[in-house]
């Protein structure tokens, strides 16, 4: 099939994939405009033009008598925010009406989606999906309409614990319960370990469907610093554990939500073992795990539970199939509470998606899929990343988040992260305002954006308006 781009524009897009992938790297040389001509059999005009139309989007720059060079990294000269400093005492969450509101943004279709939580459909494999749920719904038989009663689908539990050694886990299929989407594990764990009144300790900023969880539950949230990097401060949870009872702890230790940051190995061992001292329970959501953008897949803090006190949580909401809404939860020594659990509130999990994802685990090219994720998402951080800093004013920070899709930015102390939500939705675009990622509503000044969907037109524009938006509130905040 004939190339629809012209000829200058096909050379530009073979030498911005090698920037891409990193095998160009910043300040690197990019091959000469005769050797250039050579490797791509055009002329000398048309690499010129490549060339130059690289240099306007910013990828490349002109070095007078040395050629064109691979330009820095922006982000690399832009800070990240430093670590959070939450109110050190337990309080009673109220997000719900906030989070209402920004979930009836991501329903709209006409509104460019930079807040909502998922990756774009563009970029799943909807179609081999849909053949194989078609499939699986014709030969599934009684089974198929039946309620699939937990534990859940053997065939899907054990091609989840055929994949658990790449978390360092040893499981077997019968300490593996199905879920209606990780939402129902966290939901599921909190109820087998804690009462209405208990304090739980969570991470300042987290996912906010756990303070909504812990908001329905009854119970108190005591906050604990976050490092963009490394995750939790776990000193700062040695104190609370020492200042009052808790009743349980929950952590994204690999690639948080929303500042992707990522809990060193041996940070998820002392978490473990200072947890243990206290006997309180680890909730950990490792929803985003499989979504490293390099080296080897992280191991989770479950990894290093002899006691069976961590519950394990999962999804394939953010890897293959939100709609699908099936979750997974190894619930340790709660097992047994949790399948109760299960059972008085959903009952069961729907049978066809479990069965469509374990025919696509076992021979549908999940893992593939998975590595192509993972690439695309690691270039749209960055592609991101660069625009944002490009249109917005140079007192932002923001983090570098090692693998997911999530970009968290901190604007100017001026800037009111939910104003800029409500100019935001005014022109279509939709943003995840800070405030609905604690549980104090703090975090007044910062904005997560989703950084899971295809580049396009419009999300270079969406990108463009924040910037002016932002400068404008800025500029009216410090007058």
């Amino acid at each position: 099939m004939k190339n629809p781009l012209p000829l200058y524009e096909q050379v530009a897009e073979k030498v911005e994939k090698l920037i891409r992938s990193g095998t160009l790297r910043p300040g690197d040389r990019v091959p000469s405009v005769r050797r250039a001509c050579k490797q791509h059999g055009v002329s000398l005009t048309t690499v010129v033009r490549a060339y130059l139309h690289l240099e306007d989007r910013g990828l490349i720059e002109a070095r007078p008598k040395s050629g064109f060079f691979v330009r820095p990294k922006l982000r690399d000269q832009v800070a990240e925010p430093l670590i959070s400093r939450p109110q050190p005492a337990a309080r009673e969450v109220d997000v719900g009406s906030l989070q209402a509101r920004i979930f009836a943004a991501a329903r709209r279709t006409d509104v460019v989606p930079l807040g909502a939580g998922y990756p774009g459909a563009a970029i799943l494999p909807v179609t081999k999906l849909g053949r194989i749920m078609a499939s699986v719904a014709r030969n599934a038989g009684a089974s198929g309409v039946h309620y699939d009663m937990p534990p859940g689908s053997i065939r899907l539990r054990r091609e989840i614990a055929k994949r658990a050694l790449d978390r360092h886990l040893d499981l077997t299929p019968e300490e593996i319960l199905t879920t209606c989407g990780g939402t129902e594990a966290l939901a599921l764990c909190l109820r087998a370990v804690t009462s209405p009144g208990d304090v739980v300790i969570v991470e300042a900023p987290t996912y906010f469907g756990v303070l909504q969880q812990i908001e329905e539950l009854g119970l108190k949230a005591l906050e604990i610093p976050m490092h963009p990097q490394k995750g939790m401060s776990l000193d700062a949870l040695e104190q609370a554990l020492k200042r009052r009872r808790i009743a349980a702890c929950l952590s994204v230790t690999n690639f948080s939500n929303p500042l992707g940051s990522l809990m060193p190995d041996e940070d998820k061992r002392r978490l473990v073992e200072i947890l243990a001292r206290w006997d309180v329970p680890l909730i950990e959501d490792d929803i985003n795990g499989g979504l490293y953008h390099r080296g080897d897949r992280p191991r989770v803090a479950k990894s290093y539970d002899d006691e069976g006190r961590v519950l394990l949580c999962g999804s394939f909401s953010k890897t293959l199939a939100p709609g699908y809404r099936v979750g997974w939860v190894v619930p340790g020594r709660y097992l047994e509470k949790v399948k109760a659990l299960k059972l008085t509130s959903t009952l069961a999990t729907g049978s066809l998606p479990q069965l469509a994802i374990a025919e696509f685990m076992a021979n549908g090219g999940y893992d593939h899929h998975l590595r192509s994720l993972r690439r695309h998402f690691a270039e749209q951080i960055e592609r991101m990343s660069e625009a944002v800093i490009e249109a917005f004013p140079p007192e932002i920070k923001l983090t570098r988040p090692a693998g997911g899709f999530l970009l968290w930015i901190e604007l100017p102390r001026t800037v009111s992260a939910l104003e800029l939500h409500e100019r935001a939705m005014a022109e279509k675009i939709s943003i995840a305002p800070g405030p609905m990622f604690s549980a104090s509503q703090g975090f007044q000044n910062f904005i997560r954006l989703n950084c899971g969907h295809p580049w396009s037109a419009d999300l270079e524009r969406a990108i463009g308006t924040l910037g002016r938006l932002v400068r404008e509130l800025s500029s009216s905040g410090s007058a």
